[in-house]
């Protein structure tokens, strides 16, 4: 090992890019999931607007259309972002076990336990 080598520093800061990229997934996943209550939402109110129930009009029927086209669009950009992230992850995550098996790690043997 080098002077410039800190494996235990480096592994800490992919520990931590590892943490902050796990909060951004989790992120994507809570929108993914509010994208997809809105296009539900959008189905429901556009069949609630072509049967003409509860006497909506038009304005629910391009309500309903916006709904679910923003909920779609929604969806595609946090699904590849969720993508993105999980493929970082997993990079950061082999780059950190390579790190951890650079490490010259020695067996200690023999050692008195000391309770006082």
């Amino acid at each position: 090992m080098t002077e410039d080598d800190d494996p235990p520093g480096e592994i800490s800061q992919l520990e931590a890019r590892i943490e902050e990229l796990a909060e951004t997934a989790e992120s994507c996943r809570k929108f993914i999931l509010g994208s997809k209550v809105a296009i539900g939402g959008g189905v429901a109110l556009l069949l609630v607007a072509v049967f003409g129930l509860f006497g909506v009009g038009l304005s629910a029927l391009l309500g309903s259309i916006a709904l679910m086209l923003g909920g779609v669009v929604a969806l595609g950009s946090n699904v590849s972002t969720l993508r993105q992230t999980e493929a970082g992850i997993r990079a950061a995550e082999a780059m950190r076990s390579e790190l951890i098996g650079r490490i010259d790690l020695r067996e200690v043997r023999d050692t008195p336990v000391k309770l006082m």
